[in-house]
């Protein structure tokens, strides 16, 4: 069955109101054991997941390769802390764009100054204003993909009837492609330059950080 063409842009937008960020009201406040962590992020991300129900938002394997790679400070007594947690979720959004080793220098700096400082700055503080203003793009999103759309259905006006409305979702894939591709770019520009001399940089660890997930 070949999906409507306005069909797929409201699946798509549906989609989008899914994602929900998840409140550092919703993280427990006591530590929590490895399971405990991975029940907690599939309960409240599998919406966002590919196959919901199939694909694991978190597992074991996962938890403990961050760990190994620096991207995520031991456990205590085997319990995870709502500090933890948080950098789970960092971590969750960035390793579908990102290499484990740029994610470690990315979240370097920020697990050295705020993981458990002790402070009223810290790094649920972080966390609270870096979703805060990614919650706050989600219409112009939207305005973004019906722009691009728009734009799609208005491509290959010279081939044949039957390979139009393929051509045309090929198309959309491409532009949404192109500007996941440029954002990507700009992303890893940034990282480089917080290597540059006199930025904060990481420590390396003797790991494979680009190992693949399990």
């Amino acid at each position: 069955m070949t999906i409507d063409n306005n069909d797929l842009l409201n699946s798509i937008l549906t989609s989008l109101d899914r994602v929900r960020f998840i409140s550092p009201e919703d993280i427990p406040n006591i530590d929590l054991y490895m399971d405990q962590i991975t029940t907690f992020m599939d309960s409240h991300l599998h919406s966002t997941a590919r196959n919901p129900g199939e694909d694991k938002i978190l597992t074991k394997t996962m938890i403990n390769n961050y760990a190994k790679n620096d991207l995520l400070p031991p456990p205590v007594k085997k319990k995870y802390s709502k500090e933890h947690v948080l950098l789970l979720i960092f971590i969750y959004y960035y390793k579908g764009i990102l290499s484990i080793s740029d994610i470690q220098k990315l979240l370097g700096p920020i697990t050295e100054r705020f993981f458990k400082n002790g402070e009223a700055f810290n790094l649920e503080s972080v966390y609270r204003e870096a979703f805060g203003m990614a919650e706050n793009q989600m219409q112009a999103l939207k305005a973004d993909v019906r722009e691009k759309y728009a734009a799609a259905q208005k491509t290959f006006t010279d081939a044949s009837e039957g390979d139009a409305d393929f051509l045309r979702k090929f198309a959309f894939i491409c532009t949404l492609s192109f500007d996941v591709y440029l954002k990507k770019l700009m992303i890893e520009k940034m990282i480089d330059e917080l290597r540059a001399p006199g930025k904060a940089d990481v420590k390396k660890k003797n790991s494979k950080t680009d190992k693949p997930e399990e």
